[in-house]
């Protein structure tokens, strides 16, 4: 029995996770649960699953919350310190990290430094983070499997040969719901329209940095850190129909791709079962229908958020921190829609407060948080 706690229980990762704990009970145990401030959701997921503990991140729903619209078996907590306690704990085998954001940093940290087997769909920890969060697992024997569709595929596809035989990866992108607009098309994009995803069904922030192809952009550095690569290695294509999920081409020409129908159950489900395979809740494709893959070059004219992630990950040091806090202020602002601020303003803004700051090549965590800071503070001033 595997016994699990899932950071960011309630969001879109979360949910899809409990399908797979769901569907396997007899292999997976969820002993926690982590949200941020959705304490109904959170209560109905211990009324079924009767976890260990249950933890809202946001102290101030202490006195908002009804006690008995949780488990009786279940502890509650709250604050960052509780994720942190609860990732750390002895009682949990694996940790799903699924909080979106820098805010899933520490949990993830916690779970990492404990040895743990975390299964990471929150991408900004190695695009904040990578050098050090690789560095820890090595040292701690922590495992670090991919949940994001793309890296799970290209875990999946790095079993068909070694390590030192790849010549390159190949991320694959949808395009979002802008692909082949024009600079003044884009320019009139309203978060409604960006949140509007063609294959995909995510969250709003995600959502937005898959139309301005930044999580793209976030990925490219991921993959960097998270497979040991030069950034020279990793190239993208847009591929609309989500079904190839990225690709590894070895020195010999041979190219390896993972496929299957756009959904995160099954990148879910291998990294909480890897080395194995089980059947699952997972679609499956259907091989006698007619359907076609198409492939084409980003455009990084039109979505130069692309361009950020290549030089973040050339550059390394202090600049995914800075890029990562920049995008997440960006998108909150495009969101909110309060100040004028426009969809082509992201990457503007985005490089912007990247410029301006103070590169160091090889930062400690204090000085990345303090950078994370800095960088939303400039973000949210900039015009």
């Amino acid at each position: 029995m595997q016994y699990i706690c899932v950071l960011g229980s309630t969001g879109s990762i979360g949910t899809n996770c409990l399908e797979v704990i769901r569907a396997a009970p007899e292999r997976f145990h969820l002993d926690a649960v982590v949200a941020r401030r959705n304490w109904e959701e959170l209560g109905r997921q211990t009324q079924e699953f009767d976890p260990r503990w249950a933890v809202l991140s946001d102290a101030n729903q202490r006195g908002v919350v009804q006690a008995d619209a949780f488990s009786p078996r279940t502890e509650l907590l709250f604050g960052a310190d509780a994720i942190e306690r609860v990732a750390a704990s002895p009682e949990i085998d694996t940790v799903v990290a699924a909080i979106v954001g820098a805010a899933g940093l520490r949990g993830t940290w916690a779970a990492i430094e404990s040895g743990k087997r975390v299964c990471i769909a929150n991408k900004e920890t190695l695009v904040v983070a990578g050098p050090l969060v690789m560095d820890l697992a090595r040292r701690r024997g922590a495992a670090i499997l991919p949940v994001d569709s793309e890296h799970s595929a290209i875990f999946q596809a790095l079993q068909a040969g070694r390590r030192e035989d790849v010549k390159r990866i190949v991320l694959t992108a949808s395009g979002g719901p802008f692909r082949g607009w024009s600079p003044d098309r884009l320019r009139g994009v309203t978060p409604a329209m960006a949140c509007q995803h063609p294959t995909w069904n995510m969250g709003r922030k995600i959502t937005v940095d898959s139309a301005t192809l930044m999580n793209k952009s976030l990925e490219v550095i991921e993959a960097k850190w998270l497979f040991g690569l030069d950034d020279s290695q990793i190239e993208v294509v847009v591929h609309p129909q989500s079904v190839v999920h990225s690709l590894v081409e070895f020195v010999d020409g041979s190219v390896i791709a993972q496929m299957s129908p756009p959904d995160m159950k099954l990148p879910i489900q291998y990294a909480l079962t890897f080395p194995e395979r089980i059947s699952g809740p997972s679609p499956r494709l259907d091989w006698s229908s007619r359907f076609q893959l198409d492939f084409e070059p980003p455009d990084p004219d039109n979505f130069p958020a692309l361009r950020l992630g290549y030089e973040v990950a050339r550059r390394g040091g202090t600049c995914g921190a800075v890029l990562n806090a920049a995008n997440e202020v960006a998108v909150e602002r495009f969101l909110s829609s309060t100040d004028g601020f426009g969809f082509c303003d992201i990457p503007a803004a985005c490089r912007a407060v990247l410029e301006q700051h103070h590169f160091e090549p090889s930062p400690s965590l204090d000085a990345l948080v303090r950078l994370d800071q800095w960088a939303r503070e400039e973000t949210w001033k900039w015009r």
